[in-house]
């Protein structure tokens, strides 16, 4: 029998992950613990930069109308679904990078960015410096109360852990005993040793993009 798969991401991202691993004949179990919400922010003059770096669709989603302001540069993302946000918001994306934050910068550099505006969150902020010109924060994830009967049922399940703030957070959330029977799918190396020791199984995808990342834990599910 298939272990169930924890989905911990905030939304909207988790009914997605979970609804992609329900589709896949497997059982999801949705617990976010984390939700993004907005901070305050001034957007800059644009003339300023000559491109715009986006490394998750909650820059957009929580950017608020400041956004307009900046709707003038070419936009380099991470990922599909920071694209797709990006776009339909209106902005013109020109890159769409697969990999992390650093092969973003890398490959906008590459092609010809040299002043780069970056909007982040507040635990996901990079450092400036190169290519990135400035960075803003413009969304912040706070930590969500979850019950010890919801913890509880995250026991023996293969966790999603999308990143190191909730690789730490999940370990603070499962017993030892718990651990040695629940299994970690990390989306990379840092959210993996963020995790800590002592689980059945942990294994990192070998890319970030989020359809890697489930077909790594329906494998660990079976």
């Amino acid at each position: 029998m298939s272990r169930a798969i924890a989905v911990l991401r905030p939304e909207p991202g988790n009914r997605v992950t979970a609804a992609a691993i329900e589709a896949a004949g497997r059982t999801a179990i949705r617990l976010p613990l984390f939700a993004a919400g907005p901070v305050a922010w001034t957007a800059p003059d644009p003339d300023g930069f000559d491109a715009l770096l986006l490394t998750s669709a909650n820059a957009v989603r929580h950017g608020g109308p400041q956004l307009d302001t900046l709707l003038g540069l070419p936009v380099h993302v991470v990922g599909k679904v920071t694209a797709e946000a990006a776009r339909h918001f209106g902005f013109d994306v020109v890159q769409v990078g697969t990999g992390g934050a650093a092969e973003l910068i890398a490959t906008a550099e590459a092609m010809g960015v040299a002043r780069a505006l970056l909007l982040g969150g507040r635990e996901r902020m990079l450092d400036t410096g190169g290519v990135v010109a400035r960075g803003i924060t413009v969304y912040a994830s706070e930590p969500l109360d979850i019950a010890p009967d919801q913890a509880a049922r995250l026991r023996g399940t293969v966790a999603l852990i999308q990143s190191a703030r909730a690789g730490a957070r999940f370990a603070e959330l499962m017993a030892p005993d718990h651990r040695a029977i629940t299994s970690i799918a990390a989306i990379s190396a840092r959210a993996a040793e963020a995790a800590g020791p002592g689980w059945r199984r942990i294994a990192t995808a070998p890319d970030t993009h989020p359809d890697t990342l489930i077909a790594l834990a329906l494998q660990l599910a079976d």
